[in-house]
């Protein structure tokens, strides 16, 4: 059952994007050359506003591991061997590194080192099995794996024994948005949905190592979703994300907030129900969208109309923006830091900013899996990878500062 406390007043969209459009003009100005950082705090109407400016100190990874096959012979490649990998996450202690395989259904375990450990879980209904693996995340001292096929979370100790198992309403598949978000240290958000006026509705489900905290989240529509969808052949449908389109990104917080940012412009708002608590803002020099990049950004789009002229599409045409997005996405950590990835010519890069918005680092960002998400530590990123024969690997990067 989900819990009775559902977060849905509509002001918890209104407020914070109100507060995003005013930025989009702010932020769309070129500027000079970054130089040194300087961070700014002020609270205004009782909002905290954080506002970074000039270059961020410059971290790097470095590759520690790769887990995956040694071996291009399928079936003797070992624990390394993968048979569909979305999620990965680090252990309790930063030394052991769970990986979730949706196709053999169970968790494996390597040291940071890639070394295999052990492994535990297999397919099935009953405790301990798995339906399938959508996403791992740690919440206090128990594993947690999703399993929406299943329709269930099962609970796991770092050795692999069955601690319980949770509820999980739904029996659904998809995307990389139907997983965990570890958010804290022993808090974590699940997904699900409820049946509204509007049909189904997303929402996050709070989790702890207790059990469901009881508090849920609305997630908010996208009002700037500049996908396409294109109807065909009776019935048939396609989507084409076109990145260069402005959007809005959202990802539950800790103590039941929720991130709100645009993609057009570098500002994310944390809100709590109806109110907004702070707004963290980046400055930087605004990019105009080439010729080129629209072109591979619309390509796929175009080959489909080629194929299917009579598919009927919504819009009819993506709509060309004169500025390149800011953000790409962004991502909460296990330890409240944020994580962004920023749209750069030069190549999009990862900043991070402590709980309470300062920019503290920035790097080249990782490519990941489609359908993936990466995993983030204290001083460790996971990030899932397929190689030219599309098999899966787990990449452990140390962050240099």
């Amino acid at each position: 059952m989900l819990p009775n406390r559902l977060q849905s007043n509509p002001s918890i969209a209104f407020i914070p994007l109100a507060l995003l459009l005013a930025a989009a003009c702010d932020t769309d100005r070129p500027s000079a050359r970054m130089s040194v950082l300087v961070t700014t705090v002020d609270t205004i109407d009782g909002v905290v506003h954080v506002v970074n400016r000039g270059d961020a100190p410059e971290w790097r990874f470095a590759l520690e591991s790769s887990i995956g096959p040694k071996t291009l012979a399928v079936g003797e490649g070992g624990p390394e061997e993968f048979g569909q990998v979305w999620s990965a996450a680090l252990g309790p202690h930063n030394d052991e590194i769970y990986i979730g395989d949706g196709h053999y259904t169970e968790v494996r375990v390597f040291g940071r080192d890639g070394t295999h450990r052990r492994t535990f879980g297999r397919s099935g209904e009953g405790p301990g099995e798995f339906s399938h693996i959508n996403s791992v995340a740690w919440v206090g001292d128990r594993l947690l794996v999703l399993d929406l096929i299943g329709g269930r979370i099962g609970e796991f100790s770092a050795a692999g024994e069955v601690l319980g198992q949770r509820a999980a309403p739904g029996r659904w598949g998809g995307s990389e948005a139907l997983r965990l978000y570890p958010v804290a240290r022993d808090e974590a958000w699940s997904v699900s949905h409820v049946v509204g006026e509007d049909g189904l509705q997303l929402v996050y489900v709070g989790q702890s190592a207790a059990g469901e905290t009881g508090d849920t989240l609305a997630a908010t529509k996208d009002f700037w979703d500049q996908s396409v969808s294109c109807e065909y052949n009776d019935g048939w449908i396609s989507f084409f994300e076109i990145i260069y389109s402005p959007q809005l990104v959202q990802h539950p917080g800790p103590a039941g907030t929720l991130y709100l940012a645009r993609t057009d412009a570098y500002r994310i708002a944390v809100v709590s129900g109806g109110d907004t608590l702070r707004v963290i803002e980046r400055e930087l020099p605004s990019e105009p969208v080439t010729d080129e990049e629209w072109a591979s950004a619309t390509e796929d789009f175009r080959n489909f109309l080629d194929e299917q002229p009579r598919a009927d599409c919504t819009p009819r045409r993506p709509e060309r923006p004169a500025l390149k997005p800011f953000i790409r996405t962004f991502f909460i950590a296990p330890d409240s830091r944020i994580w962004v990835e920023a749209m750069r010519a030069e190549g999009n890069r990862w900043e991070v900013f402590d709980p309470e918005g300062r920019l503290l680092g920035s790097m080249p960002a990782r490519e990941f899996r489609e359908n993936s998400v990466p995993a983030f530590g204290p001083d460790h990123v996971l990030t899932i990878r397929q190689d030219s024969l599309e098999l899966d690997h787990v990449d452990v990067w140390r962050i240099e500062r």
